[in-house]
């Protein structure tokens, strides 16, 4: 009998300030819908901000995790995992910064493991440094998304991560340009964008999701895809969320109204 496992999909950047993850929450908003089990990993180890996010208290968080897997004291993956709704549990970076040097890119692959034998949907943050762990992280997902915005120094750098993934013949990734986070970005058209990249734009979060009042949102750590009047407001928007969401499953789920 096969042993079922979740999809591992890793969000990321190529700079920051990108809007990758309000973007992952966003998806994660989505699968819950779908009724999908998801789990938020914070691999964002120095400055990590899904707990802060979603108004989450550490009391657990991946340093714990990875000191019980080195002392041999690990039971089982909920043991660490915070609750932020029914189907949304989140595994926090280190609450102190401090203790993210310590945590060896070994164990990364086995929290990911870990984390895809329980769940139906493991989401991954990352920063957009291509160090050691970044790379673990990367080639153990299933799928990778590149949040990316109107910008030259974005789209250069993403062309590079192009020419990389050719060289190897990696083609789990997906380009989704983010017109929503800053709306005065806006230097090139998409044919130069994909122009310079080299690659194609998979999926475009419209400037029309522009949210005016953002930060009310983030303090009292609401996912904007579950929230009801947005819902409402910005149907097109959510249903193209739904679509990349569905899309990265290679399947064709239900979302809940």
């Amino acid at each position: 009998m096969a042993i079922s496992k979740g999809k591992v999909i890793t969000v990321t950047s190529v700079k920051g300030g990108t809007g990758k993850t309000t973007t992952l929450l966003n998806l994660a908003g989505i699968y819950s819908l779908m009724g999908k089990k998801v789990l938020v990993v914070d691999f964002d180890l120095y400055t990590g901000a899904i707990a802060a996010s979603l108004n989450v208290e550490i009391t657990n968080d991946i340093y714990k995790l990875v000191d019980d897997l080195m002392n041999n004291r690990f039971d089982y993956i909920e043991k660490y995992v915070l609750s932020y709704s029914e189907n949304i549990h989140v595994l926090a970076s280190p609450k102190d910064p401090r203790y993210a040097s310590k945590i060896s890119s070994k164990y990364l692959k086995i929290i990911l493991t870990r984390a895809a034998m329980k769940y139906d949907i493991v989401l991954v943050d990352t920063n957009h440094a291509l160090d050691e762990k970044n790379l673990v992280t990367l080639d153990n997902s299933d799928e990778i998304v590149y949040v990316i915005n109107n910008d030259p120094i974005d789209l250069k750098n993403m062309k590079t991560i192009v020419s990389i993934y050719k060289d190897l013949d990696k083609k789990n990734y997906k380009i989704v340009l983010n017109e929503s986070f800053d709306k005065s970005r806006n230097y090139f058209n998409k044919y130069d964008i994909k122009n310079i990249i080299k690659d194609n734009i998979d999926y475009i979060i419209p400037s029309t999701f522009y949210i005016k009042n953002i930060d009310k949102y983030v303090l009292d750590a609401e996912i904007l895809t579950l929230n009801k009047q947005i819902r409402n407001t910005h149907k097109k928007e959510i249903k193209n969320f739904e679509n990349l969401a569905k899309n990265l499953l290679k399947e064709e789920s239900k979302v809940k109204e």
